[in-house]
């Protein structure tokens, strides 16, 4: 009789996850836009998936809110709205402000040197002016504090919040002063978690929110407007 301790673990995403990010992606980066009812057919033929696992997915994102699911219709990627901005933002900037605190109480040296590493990264593609790359590395710091945090909880509210608008924080683009903000930010955000100042960190982490509000609700008026 096979016992617990005989189940070996999984060692590789389940076809439903996999897609499931994958579909995630195509959505934050525009590739499935906003408004644009979602090419079941066409997904499943070149993803190589049925459209079982297919119709699974889509019920995930739509339950992240990046999707809406219309009865005998499939599938339509949810635009953004301003309203959608400031319901969310503000939740997200109080969360990222008690994990900005958590994290200097609970981080350790190790954590900060990889802090210190992703931020070296950006800056390198911030004086590349590319923005793609940027975002990459500007998120991982990001993810970096919330997992320095140590709350699951805080960091699960987080990212179901974060889902809601990382389509638009993807999309906008910065101004080259609002850009250089941005890095200014994250410098200070290093010297508060240098001195393990919580209070400070978590203040500049939710004037870093409320700065990138106005960036992308500018840019979510402009093409609700477009």
């Amino acid at each position: 009789m096979t016992t617990l301790d005989q189940v070996s673990s999984i060692k590789r995403p389940t076809l439903h996850d996999e897609l499931t990010d994958r579909l995630r992606v195509m959505i934050i980066e525009g590739v499935l836009t906003a408004g644009e009812k979602v090419p079941e057919k066409a997904l499943c033929e070149k993803l190589g998936v049925s459209r079982t696992p297919m119709r699974e997915a889509l019920k995930v994102l739509a339950a992240d809110g990046l999707l809406h699911l219309e009865p005998n219709k499939g599938a339509r990627v949810r635009a953004i709205t301003v309203e959608d901005l400031e319901e969310v933002f503000p939740l997200m900037g109080a969360l990222e402000a008690l994990a900005g605190e958590l994290a200097c109480k609970n981080i350790t040296n190790k954590q900060i040197a990889a802090l210190k590493t992703e931020h070296k990264k950006m800056l390198e593609y911030f004086h590349a002016a590319n923005m793609p790359a940027y975002f990459k590395h500007n998120e991982r710091i990001h993810t970096l504090i919330m997992e320095a945090a140590a709350n699951k909880t805080l960091a699960d509210m987080y990212r179901s919040l974060s889902l809601r608008v990382r389509s638009g924080r993807y999309i906008a683009n910065m101004s080259p002063t609002r850009w250089q903000q941005a890095v200014d930010e994250h410098e200070e955000m290093l010297v508060a978690l240098d001195n393990r100042n919580g209070a400070q960190l978590g203040a500049i982490l939710k004037r870093h929110l409320d700065n990138k509000l106005t960036t992308v609700r500018t840019w979510v008026e402009e093409h609700s407007n477009s």
